[in-house]
């Protein structure tokens, strides 16, 4: 699986952005799809999960200010992003995890970067 993210940029503080991951598979046969971030000098951290049937996880971080979701026409994943702290700023990767039988692939984009001045 190819994963192409897009959509990362430079924003004021309070602002947003939209990061989007389009998948070279149909999502459908990818269990989890989710957004990842590693800022400089740290390692990398969850940011937004969804299953293949929808259900989300977040990192504490980020809970009502950042929405992920599915999209099945486009064939991506998007990162809705609002309310940006400077915080927020990190390489943001996406991430999908698909099984073929019992076998666990992990499959990983490039990086796109998320920069929030204050």
């Amino acid at each position: 699986v190819q994963l192409q993210a897009s959509g990362g940029g430079s924003v004021q503080a309070g602002g947003s952005l939209r990061l989007s991951c389009a998948a070279s598979e149909r999502i459908s046969s990818i269990s989890v799809m989710g957004w990842y971030r590693q800022a400089p000098g740290k390692q990398r951290e969850l940011v937004a999960t969804v299953t293949v049937g929808g259900s989300t996880n977040y990192a504490d971080s980020v809970k009502g200010r950042f929405t992920i979701s599915r999209d099945n026409v486009e064939n991506a994943v998007h990162l809705q992003m609002n309310s940006l702290k400077p915080e927020d700023t990190a390489a943001y990767y996406c991430n999908a995890v698909m099984y073929r039988g019992f076998k666990r692939n992990e499959y990983w984009g490039q990086g796109t970067q998320v920069t929030v001045s204050s």
